[in-house]
């Protein structure tokens, strides 16, 4: 089983705390189209004849697709890639996008497989919205996931960001109670991160802008963890927190190691053996696919880096780190070994899977970093 990512590099405006590839001119949007569609008939041996089990269209800002353009780099997959058993079909969307034109037109999609919408909420509160830059405002947030849901589309996930300088903790406890109040199924949540480059951390640097405190961010972490598992949320993975029958296969097919095929500028695939990745550039994707060339950049794994690879995946999950695993079984000891330096209250090893506590998940990347097996 595999999956399929479309990376839709479009957006109405800059996040500022944003460093995914995106523009916010759509002028090249129909050429971009054209291109993704040439690019699945390119591509169509990547998988190897693997089974389609999910779709996910990411971005950027998959909603300003209209209907005809999303159904046409479909219909392209449903050609090239006939050994189809469609389990999930997800599109992100703003809510400022999910007016009840944009609903309808995506609800005409279901009969190709629509039945997920990942909604970037970010925030309920209008100052947050504002720090973040985000297009839409508060009453949209709330508006478009019950316009969803009077659509058919029971099936939601939201985003929610945490440690913005303008959310007290008050705050951030409204927004999941606004959150569980809405019924919402899974929820994937983030704290704030300035990344270099930014508008962020331009303005940070400016004085233009209130820095982050970590600390605030590591106080919200364990109220949203405290919180979901109150509420009857699993948090199968480090940021995903979902009522049971409601976890994402795509993401969660990531963490697992499955292959995939990523489709359209800056987007990353993952066969097994080797990674590629897009070129970041609109219209350098759509002037190399024109002349029927993949514009991508391909990185062979050895075996030690997919077990380093399989350990930063499989600690972020509640599924945790099996040693007796193809991947790492041969590099145990080593694993082991390192794992003596690590504070014990961080993680439970029993029947030889390794876990991380709720303590350990403030720690994940450390913690993988440390166990990590060197060439």
């Amino acid at each position: 089983m595999a999956g399929i990512y479309i990376h839709i590099p479009f957006c109405k405006q800059a996040c500022h705390y944003c460093n995914f590839y995106f523009s916010t001119s759509t002028a090249m949007k129909g050429d971009l189209v054209q291109a993704i569609v040439r690019e699945v008939e390119l591509s169509r041996g990547y998988l190897d004849g693997e089974t389609i089990e999910t779709i996910y269209f990411g971005g950027g800002t998959p909603s300003l697709l209209a209907g005809d353009e999303i159904k046409a780099i479909l219909d392209a997959i449903y050609l090239h890639h006939p050994k189809i058993n469609l389990q999930e079909l997800t599109l992100e969307a703003n809510p400022d996008d999910l007016n009840a034109e944009k609903i309808n037109d995506l609800a005409s999609l279901r009969s190709y497989g629509l039945d997920r919408l990942s909604i970037g909420v970010q925030s309920f509160h209008q100052a947050d919205l504002e720090y973040m830059n985000r297009a839409h405002n508060a009453d949209e947030a709330i508006s478009a996931i019950k316009r969803a849901q009077d659509a058919g589309f029971n099936n939601l996930t939201i985003d929610l960001i945490y440690g913005t300088p303008t959310m007290p903790d008050e705050k951030w406890m409204e927004n999941l109670e606004m959150a569980f109040a809405l019924h919402v199924p899974h929820i994937s949540s983030y704290a704030l991160t300035v990344e270099p480059k930014t508008y962020l951390d331009k303005y940070i640097k400016q004085g233009r802008s209130k820095p982050v405190d970590d600390t605030q961010s590591v106080r919200q972490f364990d109220i949203l963890m405290e919180q979901m598992q109150a509420h009857g949320f699993d948090q199968y993975e480090i940021s995903n927190f979902a009522l049971p029958g409601h976890d994402a296969i795509h993401n969660t097919n990531y963490w697992r190691g499955k292959k995939y095929l990523g489709l359209g500028p800056s987007a990353h695939s993952f066969n097994g053996q080797d990674r590629s990745w897009n070129v970041a550039n609109n219209n350098n994707y759509i002037k190399s696919i024109d002349q029927s060339v993949i514009p991508a950049e391909v990185e062979h794994l050895s075996p030690v880096q997919q077990a380093n690879e399989y350990i930063m995946t499989s600690l972020r999950t509640m599924w945790g780190m099996n040693m007796n695993g193809s991947q790492v079984v041969s590099c145990k000891p080593q694993v082991l070994t390192s794992l003596m330096e690590i504070d014990p209250t961080f993680y439970i090893l029993e029947n030889d899977v390794l876990r991380l506590t709720r303590t350990g998940k403030h720690y994940a990347d450390r913690i993988a970093a440390e166990l990590f097996i060197e060439e």
